[in-house]
């Protein structure tokens, strides 16, 4: 047969035709459950607290630790910790008081201001460093006391209130190593010329566990920077 005989309708040489499914015949995916309104509220609350705590632990490493060159002070600030349940110093507050003690007799400023309530317990953590304060020789007219601070922004607050009703006008800040970046944040807007300085432990034994206190803190700082520091807003 002569190729001009070829059926038109033969397949010789023609293309077959993919036939495809019709929208009906493909096979559906399951479709993806959205969350429900509570997960996507968890969710965001996750997320904004993941923000806050870097926000946080920027900020703690950029928090000031001084805003002045000065070495001597009018006054130095002891901040507080709690006394044990019997009213006793802790290591903590005893190692604050005694590097005050020391600041002290180096010159560094010719008074002390303690500061803290009862925060804690029912013993005022000021009264309590102030009697450690004249065991270890301090003359009672260089005690200034300030009884009522519930926090580190109080402490801050209310021992410039002091400074300021006496017309001081500088302070060098003792307190822990851990919380001294806080601190910082705290002082930072005050009225004052400060500097942090940090209180060693008494003894190797008496030394706190700093990577755990530092977690602890960047949460106290989260929670400073989102709210405490507009609801306790003080003026000195």
């Amino acid at each position: 047969m002569s190729p001009n005989n070829v059926p038109r309708n033969a397949a010789v040489g023609r293309p077959r035709r993919v036939q495809t499914r019709s929208a009906h015949q493909r096979q559906q995916r399951p479709r993806r459950k959205p969350f429900s309104w509570q997960v996507r509220v968890a969710i965001a609350a996750a997320e904004a607290v993941l923000v806050l705590v870097i926000w946080a632990a920027i900020d703690r490493g950029l928090a000031p630790q001084s805003n002045t060159s000065l070495s001597r002070f009018d006054a130095i600030i002891v901040l507080g910790s709690p006394a044990d349940s019997d009213g006793n110093p802790s290591p903590e507050q005893l190692a604050r008081v005694s590097e005050g003690v020391h600041e002290y007799q180096r010159g560094v400023a010719p008074r002390l201001i303690l500061t803290g309530g009862a925060a804690h317990n029912r013993f005022v953590e000021a009264r309590v460093m102030a009697r450690s304060a004249q065991a270890l020789g301090i003359p009672e007219s260089a005690i200034f006391v300030e009884p009522e601070a519930q926090d580190t922004i109080q402490n801050a607050c209310y021992s410039v209130r002091i400074m300021k009703a006496h017309g001081w006008h500088s302070a060098e800040v003792i307190s822990s190593e851990w919380h001294l970046k806080r601190a910082g944040l705290i002082f930072d807007p005050l009225p004052i010329e400060w500097r942090n300085h940090a209180a060693p432990p008494l003894s190797p034994e008496s030394a706190v566990d700093l990577d755990g206190f530092a977690a602890v803190e960047v949460l106290k700082t989260a929670r400073y920077l989102a709210w405490t520091r507009w609801l306790e807003r003080c003026v000195p």
